[in-house]
């Protein structure tokens, strides 16, 4: 007795061939966008607008701005502690833009190793 399956499902070498060429194609588009985000940057502030850093789609510091008022030497804790608000939110910032645009691509599915 054959087991009979729903159209769509299975089909051989045909429908693989298809499903292999779509997946090759997502690779491309992710690939193109990856690069595109890569390149894109982005600006956080911290600390009331004392603190900016630039950073890039790799999460690359580019650079930091500092208000005067912030640097306090009697106070050095609280310039750290801007200074990791402002890299943290920075990093955020560009993993929730990645995200989002590749769910775009996926169609929210997540394959792992894929990025």
């Amino acid at each position: 007795m054959k087991a009979r399956l729903p159209q769509g499902m299975g089909g051989g070498p045909s429908n693989m061939q298809g499903m292999v060429r779509q997946v090759q194609k997502m690779q491309e588009q992710m690939a193109e966008l990856q690069e595109d985000l890569d390149a894109r940057e982005y600006e956080t502030n911290a600390g009331g607008g004392a603190v900016t850093v630039r950073i890039n789609g790799k999460k690359e510091i580019l650079s930091i701005a500092m208000k005067p008022e912030i640097v306090d030497p009697e106070d050095i804790e609280t310039l750290s502690d801007v200074l990791v608000a402002a890299v943290n939110e920075a990093i955020r910032k560009v993993e929730e833009v990645n995200a989002a645009e590749m769910s775009k691509i996926t169609g929210n599915v997540s394959i792992p190793g894929l990025f």
